[in-house]
Order: C-alpha cells, then structure tokens, then sequence
C-alpha cells in the first residue's frame, strides 16, 4: 500500500511534526517521509480531503458485535467496518457472545475473523467460566491467544474472594482484570437512575450507591492483592472520589467512561424512549459535571463509546422489558467535540492502549502508518443516515454533532 496524504493537519504529541499541516507519504505501511511538499510518487494513491487532521490511531476499550451466536445484532465483519468509519484503529470485543469468549480456542476464532483488516480486533476473554460469576476461566490460555483484558460483560463479581484470586492470579502474567461497578442487591430491578425522575415516571430506580459500594470493595481488595484493575464505565460522582482517592494511594487502577454518560442525563427519559436505556444508566447533570471533571483532571483514563447493537424486537418493548445498551462508534468523536477541544478528544480516544497492551505509533519518519483521519469542525445532525451498524439503537439520534471522521489507514490498508 502506497499513499499519499496532502496538507494534514497533524494532532499527535508524539509527533516531531505535531501541530503543523504536512504531505505525508506512506509507503508498504510505514511512513517514508513529512515534508510540506512531496511529489507524488508513482503507483501512489493520493488523499487530499477537506480540513482534513490526522492523528495516532483511535482505540475503543468496549465494543459488543454478537457474533458469534448474535448476527443478527452484528456480525465482526460489519462490526470492523463500522469502527473504520468512525475512525478506531483496534477495538476491543466483549464476551459477550454464544458461545462465550472463555476458551483460548475462543479467542483465536474471533481473532481469525478480523484478519487481513484495517481494524485491529482485541478480544476481551470473559473472567469467569461462561461469564457465570462461579468459576475462573482460562486466563492465561486466553492471554496467550491474544486476550487483552478479562471481563464479564455488565456483570459484577459478586464473589469478592473470586476477584481476590483473580487479581492474585492475573498479576502473574500481567493480566488486566475488569470488575463491573454494581452491587446487584442494591439495584435490584432498577432499570434507570434513581431520582426525581424516576419516582415521577413511575421506573424502578438504580442508585448511586450500588456504583459506589461495588467500587469500595472492589478498590480494598486491590489493595489487598495487587495486581491491575479496570473498573469500566463509571457514571456517579461517588466513583470518581473513591477512584481519585485510590490513585493518590498509587493503586494500580484504571477507569473509563461511556461517552454517552459524558452527555446525556436522566431527564430524557420521561417519554420512555428505550434508546435511552443503558447500563449504567443515565445519570444527573450533577454526575455528568463530577464525571467531566474527572476526565479532565485525569482521574478518568479512557472513554468508551460502549457500543452495543441491539436488535429493534429487544428495544422497542416496555421499558422494564426492553434490552440495555447503545450504539456508539459512529457518533463518538462527533459527541466529545462538543465537550472537549480537538486536541483532548483525540487524547481520550487514543489513552487507553497503554493499559490494554495496545502498541502506538507515533507519526513519525520510519514508524508504522496507524492513523485516523478527520475534519474536526464540521457541524451535522446526526441520523439514521450517519449509522453503518446493523442495529439502529442510538440514543444521539437527532442530535446536533461536530467533526466527521473520513476513515482510516492502518496495517498496510486504507478504509477510507
């Protein structure tokens, strides 16, 4: 693959070239040479777009596609598509599929339908047999098969000895364990925050006090251990506290957010519309300021678009019966621009490979094309129009968004 970029706008801090617009050439995947101008070489394809910016390729730490078992939510070939149009570079697949991703054998199935793509698939193997909450699954055969993480998708660990031995038990191989922030009895059959509005429409509530007990224990028993934590998408005022005051103690801890609860409170739910059911559920504004705050002071590492397809027959139901989740890799850069200045969402959208395992690729002379290209300040309504996904289940639909994202060029391919 040779190409040819024309007057980008680099976004990268990493970059010798960082804020300055340059013809970048890409020759065989590696980027051969940054001037001001260069001459288009032969056999060469050309990119010359509007406004066009670059950065370092993003990365999204939860992503659900269905298949296998769920196609007719996702399947992983559309699902990569998808994600290369919203411009995400790799993207880490839950477990939640059937079968569950708990095996090695697992692992290296999903990994092998994503070869020869310009998205890099990460699976997450599930922490426990069958997501089941009972017993360990095989963690270090699925570390070895390419699992970035463990998880059981939007399922707590209940046992807190369970995540205690797999705390002890990752740390021998560097594995990242993820614990979902609920404490079960406490939400009980919440299906929504549990507030004002949730007594005025008549909803079972969910309150803050389940993220904050789950993430209090969660938080003893690393300290306890050691080992790496992740606590994905927090959505209460309480997490943020607990997990600023557990870095100050240098925990080794992580955290992430859903874009979605950056942007959207509790208040839009009194037409039960299910788009908006999601887990954890829309939150206050008063949540929404505490959780900004984190992101800015650094206390929340990555954000997430926690993107979830969801069939229309699981959402367009009763409320109490519908499905939790939401789309979200198309709308997500388009969302945190109308948070964050350009240079911050990038930083968000790029802050987690790290702690994933993930390799970066600054661009630079020499280094691996692993990029994402963009227009960071046009303005549109995002529609159904705007969705590659099978599923259509967005809760930012109609709403007004800013910067569109052209594609990407990333392991020797160009998805534009």
């Amino acid at each position: 693959m040779n190409v040819l970029i024309k007057s980008a706008t680099i976004i990268d801090s990493k970059s010798d070239f960082h804020n300055t617009t340059q013809d970048i050439l890409i020759e065989k995947g590696r980027i051969s040479k940054i001037a001001k101008k260069i001459k288009k070489p032969n056999n060469c394809k050309e990119v010359k777009l509007e406004n066009l910016h670059v950065s370092q390729g993003w990365f999204d730490s939860s992503v659900c596609f269905g298949e296998p078992g769920f196609e007719d939510r996702e399947t992983i070939e559309n699902g990569l598509k998808t994600a290369a149009k919203s411009g995400f570079t790799t993207v880490a697949l839950q477990a939640n599929t059937n079968p569950i991703i708990d095996t090695n054998a697992n692992v290296a199935f999903v990994k092998s339908k994503s070869l020869n793509n310009a998205v890099e698939l990460a699976p997450i193997g599930a922490l426990t047999v069958n997501s089941e909450g009972i017993d360990l699954a095989e963690l270090f055969d699925m570390k070895n098969a390419g699992a970035v993480a463990f998880s059981d998708y939007k399922k707590p660990i209940t046992n807190p000895n369970l995540l205690k031995i797999a705390l002890q038990y990752a740390s021998n191989f560097d594995g990242l364990v993820c614990s979902y922030p609920q404490e079960n009895k406490i939400t009980g059959n919440g299906v929504m925050n549990e507030n004002i509005t949730s007594t005025t429409i008549g909803l079972k509530g969910n309150p803050n006090l389940s993220e904050a007990l789950q993430i209090a224990r969660d938080l003893y028993i690393l300290e306890y251990t050691g080992g790496k934590l992740h606590i994905p998408t927090i959505s209460t005022i309480e997490a943020v506290d607990l997990i600023r005051t557990a870095k100050k103690k240098k925990l080794n801890v992580t955290c992430s957010v859903a874009i979605h609860n950056l942007s959207i409170n509790d208040s839009v739910l009194t037409d039960f519309n299910t788009h908006y059911k999601v887990l954890p559920p829309l939150r206050t504004q008063q949540d929404i300021e505490a959780l900004i705050n984190g992101v800015k002071d650094g206390t929340i590492d990555m954000v997430t678009s926690d993107h979830n397809p969801i069939t229309i027959e699981d959402k367009k139901v009763e409320f109490d019966y519908a499905a939790y989740g939401t789309i979200g890799l198309e709308s997500a850069f388009g969302v945190l621009q109308t948070l964050f200045s350009t240079k911050k969402t990038v930083k968000l959208l790029t802050a987690g490979k790290k702690n994933f395992g993930i390799e970066s690729y600054a661009i630079n002379e020499t280094e691996i094309a692993n990029l994402t290209l963009f227009n960071p300040d046009k303005k549109y309504t995002f529609t159904e129009e705007n969705i590659q996904s099978k599923s259509k289940n967005s809760l930012f639909l109609d709403k007004e968004l800013k910067g569109t994202v052209y594609g990407i060029i990333a392991n020797n391919t160009i998805a534009l």
